[in-house]
Parts: structure tokens; sequence; C-alpha cells
């Protein structure tokens, strides 16, 4: 085991998983000698070659068009797009191609191995161009898999299984807790499953659901509810297509009440999917109306990023709400 920052633990899973096969690439912009914007890659490069961990032309649409094309050869491209906000012009590579690679040549070909890295959220005061949280567009899409990790230990693990799944991965890393998330980290290979959601804490009153840097807010506010003698279950979703309805479904049942929290906008959201699945199947069950903590229906704002973002205060006074239904 070794202490290892979240940032620390996707660079890791990185270099272990190009020492075990010479098919997986790293590349994107500023990867190689710089170690991307956020040193992610440093050292792979000087470990494996410019052939193996390079730097791209400043083009997302190129650089997903590229790693599909080295993915249907049989190769295993990670690509880093330098910030999520910066996928929109890879959107129609991702959406229409990576996505329908499989489905279109019934299986004769395929994208599987193809793993597309990028930091997103807020909290490091980007402004609106580097603090979007798009998960939700790709959510929408048959054909991938969309995973956010909450820490080292989970990056690492489901990293490291995302390079070796036979589906292509959109693998967004809470940027927010690239340096601020530290854990103690097997330094050895493993990997987490990418369909499952994990309880996080257990507790009988009310299932508090997350993925990514909201976890953090999440068990704050279940720290803060149970000074109030409120129970909280804590899940952390980890995969959010596919997501584990049985867990969530399960914790609903046992609780009567759920309240998601996400840091995208709340119209359309992944929060918007749980809530309308969990009230099929949990609707005889439920004490009150499903909650949900969000950002709001606006651009995201550089000046008012703490009021924007859902934090434990908001999400505890959701919590009293509901319980208080």
């Amino acid at each position: 085991m070794k202490q290892m920052n979240l940032l620390q633990a996707v660079n890791n899973a990185l270099l272990l998983a190009m020492e075990r096969d010479s098919s997986v690439l790293c590349f994107g912009e500023d990867v190689g000698h710089f170690g991307g914007v956020f040193r992610a890659t440093s050292g792979l490069q000087d470990r494996f070659g410019g052939e193996r961990c390079f730097n791209t032309p400043l083009t997302e649409q190129g650089i997903a068009g590229f790693a599909n094309g080295l993915a249907a050869k049989g190769l295993k491209p990670v690509a880093e797009i330098q910030f999520a906000d910066y996928i929109f012009p890879a959107f129609d590579q991702l959406v229409n191609e990576t996505a329908k690679f499989r489905y279109r040549s019934g299986n004769e070909f395929n994208v599987g191995g193809l793993v597309v890295r990028a930091p997103y959220g807020g909290g490091i005061a980007g402004g609106h161009y580097h603090s979007q949280s798009p998960e939700a567009y790709f959510v929408h899409t048959p054909g991938l898999r969309v995973v956010v990790p909450r820490g080292p230990v989970q990056a690492k693990g489901l990293l490291l299984a995302a390079i070796d799944c036979p589906d292509p991965v959109i693998f967004f890393e809470p940027k927010r807790l690239y340096r601020a998330a530290v854990a103690e980290v097997d330094e050895g290979f493993y990997q987490l499953p990418l369909d499952k959601a994990e309880v996080v804490r257990e507790g009988t009153d009310i299932t508090l659901l997350a993925w990514g840097a909201q976890m953090d807010y999440l068990s704050m506010a279940a720290d803060l509810a149970e000074q109030a003698g409120i129970s909280c279950e804590v899940i952390d979703l980890q995969t959010l297509l596919p997501w584990d309805e049985d867990t969530v479904v399960a914790s609903v049942l046992k609780t009567g009440r759920l309240l998601i929290s996400h840091e995208a906008p709340l119209t359309g959201g992944v929060g918007a999917e749980i809530a309308a699945t969990v009230q099929e199947r949990c609707f005889l069950y439920l004490e009150s109306p499903i909650a949900r903590v969000c950002g709001p229906d606006t651009p995201f704002p550089l000046a008012l990023e703490k009021h924007y973002m859902p934090d434990q205060h908001k999400i505890f006074n959701a919590i009293n709400a509901t319980i208080n239904f």
C-alpha cells in the first residue's frame, strides 16, 4: 500500500496498464513530456517512449477519431481530453462512431478497449469553460460506459478495468479531488467492477446517492444528519452507464426515501433518470418524494461558484425536508 492522491492513482494505473500490455497507448494535448495539464501522464513518455505516449494537435474531434481507428485495429488507446468542457468538438465521433461501432457491424468489429479520460466538474475557480459536468450527454448514448471515481482507490481500480473493458468507456475524473483526495492505495494491479455501485455507509432513514466529488459533500451531510438523529445510507454510483439499479433499489426499499446529488444542472441530469426508475420500482415503499440537490439551470458562474455547487448544507436541508415531508 502507498499513500496516493487521485492524480497519482491515475498515473499509477496508466503505468501498470502500459507495463502489462504493449497495446495500451496514451495520447492527447500536452500529455507527452509535459505530462498533461494536470500531470496525470507524467513520466510515461520517458518510460515507454514517444510511440506509446505522445502529444496530439489541438483537435478533440481528431483525438477521438484517431482513438476510434486505433481501437478498431485492436490497440487500447487511452485518449485524454484536456478538460471535459472541451469534449464537445469530439461529440460526433464519440456518439455517432465510438458508441455504434459494434452495433453497425453486427459484431464484426468494435472499439472495445478505447478509454477517453477527461477532468470534469467545478471547485477550482475555472469559470464556465473549465468547470462543467457533461456526463448526462453520454449517459443518453447506448454503446458507451460512463465512469466517475470518488477517490484514489476507485480511480485506479476503475481505470484499470476500463482499459480492459470490451466496451468503450468515458472516464470522468473529478479534478477538484486530483490533489485533495488522498488514500492508501494498493501498488499492485487490481480492478473494480464497472457496473456496481458501492454502499459506503449503511443507514435506515434515507438513501443518499451521488458520484465523484459530490461524495465528499454527501458524507459531510450524513454526519450532520446523524447529529440530528437521522440515519443515512450513502451510495457511490461509480458507473453511470450502466448504473446499478438493483443496489439503489434495495437501499430505497429499506429506507423509503432517496436523495440524489450531482453538480450538473437539474434539468435532464442523471438524477432525473435515477428518480424515474426508482419511483417505478419502489413506488409503494416511498415515504416522500425523491429529492434532487443539483446545480441550477444556468451556465457555470465563476464569481458565484460556491453558490452554484451543491454542498453539505444544501444536502442537509434537503434531507430534513424529505424526512419531515
